[in-house]
């Protein structure tokens, strides 16, 4: 005869327990082939820490507005106050006089220094000097910076002017960005068989994932072209422009290379009206909040203007280069992982100089492979120091 304990049946599992273990094993399900993802993207080639690479990864991995949010809320947390003592000095940018090569000429054309906003002005605020040693009477490059908020006299803003007769851009691909697949890649640096007429670099703006934008490279078209979104453009003829694409979603037979990124900040030499309005600019900080910015404008010779600065909103930034000469301009990249102007003070990217002091990137940053589009800065052929 069986005994009593032999035939009591086990206790069913308590429903709280097995919600738990499905709980735990749908977890160890999602994350698993996430950890996979991740793993992967991190064994990849990186010029930037870990960190970054990881927010990157959650950004393309649908984790944009988390990312988002998290980044308004901090640099809310620590946005700078106004006030506070004024500076005795600016950044030493450029090249002293006695470094550079010949005199003035009746023929060499030079913008107009920029007004400062500040009075008394510091030593040197918003005069052009030369980026490169050795340039003659016609630099290709300018630098200068000026004090761009009377609100915030510690901020400091730098900017580039690049004369377009003596210079032509190359749109250069990053290891990584605009992503795969793509013809004509590249190692994603400046070639060593150009670097006899590098003068600058800068950087290229959102990735085509965030910016909602299009992309022509050599004539083809990468990603459809948004009207209605700024763009620098090269033409077959090597002149550039920044624009507001107007042309439709395909390549014109007379461009070469089209970038866009987000809506003119600038145009007709007036500021956009919808400057503050966050949802127009695509998944990026709020505009109000105060980061790191750049963007390039195009003054009325068809010259090119580079600024960067930190604390910047979208509009003290659009600002920044309508001072500076731009007619037409748009927002590049911004937070101080991405924001590069870099000159090279001798011909063969010898001895590379960041346009403000404190960037954070190397200013050996595009002579080596980098994940990031670019933008280079040539002499023209047939065109000296």
């Amino acid at each position: 005869m069986p005994s009593a304990r032999s035939e009591r049946r086990p206790l069913p599992i308590p429903f709280w327990r097995r919600a738990r273990r499905i709980f735990l094993l749908a977890t160890i399900a999602c994350l698993v082939p996430a950890g996979i993802s991740w793993m992967g993207a991190m064994s990849q080639a990186h010029n930037v820490g870990l960190g970054v690479s990881s927010v990157e990864w959650l950004r393309q991995n649908g984790g944009g507005p988390i990312v988002t949010q998290i980044e308004n809320w901090y640099y809310t947390l620590t946005a700078p106050s106004k006030g506070g003592p004024a500076l005795s000095a600016l950044p030493q940018v450029g090249v002293a006089s006695s470094e550079g090569g010949g005199g003035k000429t009746a023929k060499a054309y030079r913008p107009p220094k920029v007004v400062p906003l500040i009075h008394p002005a510091l030593p040197g605020e918003g005069v052009w000097k030369k980026a490169a040693a050795g340039a003659g009477p016609r630099p290709p490059v300018l630098v200068t910076t000026f004090r761009s908020d009377p609100e915030y006299p510690q901020f400091v803003a730098g900017v580039a002017w690049i004369d377009s007769a003596r210079t032509e851009l190359a749109y250069v691909p990053g290891l990584a960005e605009p992503p795969p697949p793509l013809a004509h890649r590249g190692s994603g640096e400046v070639p060593e068989g150009k670097r006899g007429r590098l003068v600058a670099t800068f950087n290229g703006g959102f990735p085509l994932e965030t910016s909602n934008a299009g992309l022509i490279y050599r004539g083809k078209v990468v990603e459809a072209m948004v009207d209605g979104v700024a763009t620098v453009v090269e033409y077959r003829d090597g002149r550039i422009d920044i624009v507001k694409w107007e042309s439709g979603a395909s390549a014109p037979a007379n461009v070469w290379f089209a970038k866009q990124n987000l809506p003119p900040i600038i145009n007709n030499g007036k500021l956009n009206p919808n400057l503050s309005d966050g949802p127009e600019w695509g998944e990026t900080v709020n505009n109000a909040v105060r980061v790191w910015r750049s963007g390039i404008g195009i003054d009325s010779r068809g010259n090119l203007l580079y600024a960067a600065a930190n604390y910047q909103t979208v509009e003290s930034l659009a600002k920044i280069l309508q001072r500076a000469g731009a007619v037409r301009a748009l927002e590049l990249d911004i937070n101080e992982d991405w924001t590069s102007f870099i000159s090279y003070r001798h011909p063969g990217a010898v001895q590379p100089s960041n346009l403000l002091p404190e960037m954070f990137r190397p200013a050996e940053r595009y002579l080596t492979p980098d994940e990031r589009d670019f933008f280079a800065l040539y002499l023209r052929p047939g065109q000296k120091w």
